[in-house]
């Protein structure tokens, strides 16, 4: 068999294709070829470097503020207007509402102490049918009654967590809240220790729903001159305030209006408030004109007013 060798010539032939890597050192020659490794090492740590300082220099997000925390009350058990209107029931417009509740007017229904707590349905129910009947009002004037024993009961139609406008206080029907003990409560007369809790409590659910300090003192617009203030006119009046605050009455009795600042007190810890009063959360105006609201309503607005 005939073998064919490759010339010698060709050996050189070949590596003189590639100018330039056959002169060098054989060194050289090998640190050359291992280029393309040390590239791809190189861009590695460039990229690891490049990752971390974009990490460095980017801006973190600000750690979010904590926010201040809300003065609330939880909502207290109110029994509904179902439970003692029953079919006594008149047909009436639809309820008014404001914004929201700026103020809390207490009163009380200068009626009789004696009564069994069970019987206070019924003794609602007559105040509704007085107050709907011979006085000719769309629906009874408070928003809230509390018995005796501390029950709470819805009053005015509307719905117990909105701001519905009442027939209370002459004047400053709009923006606040009514709340009749039930009972009367002159001077002398003892104010049973679960009525003061439960309007407390109401009052701290209800003011807390925009922040108030129930010891704190409001700016409410007077809607008619037969309050103490003009039509118009910004009167400065405390938070949780007595219907004489607002109305030439001595309702709701010297024996509870007496009890405000207690009430009060306790209410604002209730919303788990600081000692100290806080101001800085009641001093926008709120207006009590309804404009051109009308209805039946509004003569409740203007004959209302013990």
């Amino acid at each position: 068999m005939r073998v064919f060798r490759r010339r010698q010539g060709a050996r050189r032939h070949r590596a003189a294709r590639t100018p330039g890597i056959t002169g060098l050192p054989r060194a050289a020659r090998v640190g050359l070829g291992c280029l393309p490794g040390l590239s791809a090492a190189v861009a590695l740590v460039l990229c690891a470097y490049g990752v971390e300082n974009a990490a460095e220099t980017t801006p973190r997000p600000a750690a979010a503020r904590p926010t201040a925390k809300p003065y609330t009350a939880p909502r207290p058990h109110i029994v509904l207007r179902s439970h003692w209107l029953g079919d006594a029931a008149r047909k009436q417009p639809r309820p008014r509402y404001d914004d929201r509740v700026a103020a809390v007017f207490v009163h009380h229904t200068d009626s009789p102490n004696g009564y069994d707590c069970a019987d206070a349905p019924r003794i609602i129910r007559d105040l509704y049918t007085g107050q709907t009947g011979s006085r000719d009002w769309d629906d009874i004037g408070y928003n809230f009654v509390v018995d005796r024993c501390g029950t709470i009961y819805e009053g005015r139609a509307g719905g117990v967590e909105r701001a519905v406008t009442g027939a209370h206080t002459q004047g400053f029907n709009h923006g606040t809240t009514g709340i009749a003990a039930l009972g009367t409560f002159t001077a002398g007369m003892p104010v049973p220790r679960a009525m003061i809790h439960a309007i407390a409590a109401l009052s701290a659910w209800k003011l807390g729903l925009v922040g108030t300090d129930p010891r704190a003192s409001v700016r409410l617009v007077s809607s008619n001159g037969l309050s103490r203030y003009a039509a118009g006119t910004t009167a400065k009046l405390p938070a949780l305030a007595g219907h004489n605050d607002g109305y030439m009455t001595s309702c709701p009795g010297a024996a509870l209006h007496a009890r405000l600042p207690e009430i009060r007190q306790l209410a604002a810890r209730l919303q788990h408030r600081p000692k100290d009063p806080q101001q800085g959360h009641s001093r926008r105006a709120v207006s009590s004109d309804p404009g051109s609201l009308r209805s039946p309503s509004q003569a409740a607005d203007r004959r209302w007013g013990r």
